[in-house]
Parts: C-alpha cells; sequence; structure tokens
C-alpha cells in the first residue's frame, strides 16, 4: 500500500472527515487566511491522500461556511461581511449566553477551579502584554463554560457558526482599554460562575461577546465586494 492508500495512518473510513478537521484547524489557526487560493496539489501532498477524500473535505467545510466554492476555479478560505458579522456575533452572544446560563445548573466546583487557573494564566499573559498567551487562555474559558452546560446540541451548534469567528475573535489586536474591560468582564464570569447566578452570568456573556465586533471589523473583515 502507498502513502496515497495509507493517508499516513488515516483511517480511510472516514478519510474526509479527519481531512476536514485538519483543515479546519489550519483556518481557524490562521495558517490559511481569508481569501486564500486551496492549493489541492500542496495538501494532498501534506496530508498524503488523493484529491477524491480531499475535495469532499472542501464540500463540508463550504457548508460550514469556511471555504467558498469559486465556479471552475476550485475553492478559497471565505472572509466575512460586516453585515455577516453583525449576524454571526449576534448570535454567538445568544448561545454562549444559553451557555452561561446552563453551566450555573450543573458546573462543578472542580471545573470552576479550571476555569480560574486559565483566567489566572490569562492574567497574567495580560501584565506581560503577551497576546497569544492571553487570546489562548481567553478561548478556552469559553470553551469551558460551554462544556459545563452539558447541552450537545448547543454545543455542536455554537462549533459550527463560531469557525467562522474563531480566529478573528481570539487574535483581533484590541487597545488597552479594550484589554482591561474584558479581563473585567472575566473576573465578572468567575464570580456569578461560583455563585452559580446564571442569569447574572448570561446577560454578561452576551454583552461580552457584542464587545468583540468593533475589534474584529477593524482588522478582519472585508469591506470590498467578494
Amino acid at each position: 500500500m502507498n502513502k496515497i492508500e495509507s493517508g499516513f495512518g488515516i483511517n480511510r473510513r472516514y478519510l474526509h472527515d479527519e481531512v476536514a478537521d485538519r483543515m479546519r484547524a489550519l483556518i481557524q489557526s490562521g495558517e490559511m487566511e481569508p481569501k486564500e487560493r486551496i492549493n489541492e496539489g500542496e495538501l494532498t501532498e501534506r496530508f498524503g491522500i488523493s484529491r477524491t477524500p480531499l475535495r469532499e473535505a472542501i464540500k463540508i467545510l463550504a457548508t460550514e461556511g469556511l471555504l467558498e466554492l469559486l465556479p471552475n476555479r476550485g475553492a478559497r478560505v471565505a472572509s466575512i461581511s460586516e453585515s455577516e458579522l453583525e449576524d454571526v456575533i449576534e448570535v454567538i452572544a445568544g448561545l454562549e449566553a444559553t451557555a452561561g446560563d446552563l453551566a450555573c445548573r450543573t458546573v462543578s466546583d472542580d471545573e470552576i477551579d479550571g476555569i480560574q487557573a486559565d483566567h489566572d494564566a490569562m492574567l497574567a499573559a495580560f501584565k506581560a502584554n503577551d497576546e497569544v498567551g492571553y487570546f489562548r487562555h481567553n478561548r478556552l474559558i469559553h470553551e469551558a463554560i460551554m462544556a459545563a452546560a452539558r447541552n450537545a446540541t448547543l454545543a455542536g451548534i455554537y462549533q459550527s457558526l463560531s469557525g467562522r469567528v474563531q480566529r478573528s475573535r481570539y487574535r483581533a489586536h484590541q487597545t488597552q482599554e479594550q484589554w482591561r474591560r474584558a479581563m473585567s468582564e472575566h473576573e465578572e464570569m468567575i464570580v456569578h460562575l461560583r455563585a452559580r447566578n446564571g442569569a447574572a452570568l448570561g446577560a454578561l456573556l452576551r454583552e461580552h461577546i457584542r464587545g468583540k465586533k468593533g475589534p474584529i471589523a477593524a482588522n478582519y473583515v472585508d469591506h470590498r465586494e467578494a
């Protein structure tokens, strides 16, 4: 069996799903930039696969809004318009608000301690002007609250939708004032979690996510026609 057939250890039964996962990670990490054309030859060599599973993976990511199919020209990484950003952020804000409310009914003390540890690490990164560390622990906190909600349907919708803005959400440059506001809001999140105050946490998360619109629009929105 040659390397293309074996897929370097990827289970052939779910090959296109595995490829989609890898491409999704590349997009969300920023290694594949908005409007970047998909180089099928490069990716088939990188993943050790044929073009068939790659093209199936491209179709999957297109349905998720992460890729745009170009008539007779392959595909490219999707960008986001200002109006789309407004819509997506508003829905994500609602999903996180619901997660916060639910999490306060089911979250364990150990889970809160884990969130506190990420918060402390985020604070240390903030003081050190370490944007990479700051945004990494920021993301882990939001994902932990979503996980603590114990709602697979909610988590599935959230994961599918947030993929379009995940990189820009956690890596968009912020002013010092925006950093300080975000840190203050995260401190309040811990307080509401420990108090199991779902209504307060939900309301805070909604406004916290809405506050991301400005930095994302300034850094990543495509104001041009596609």
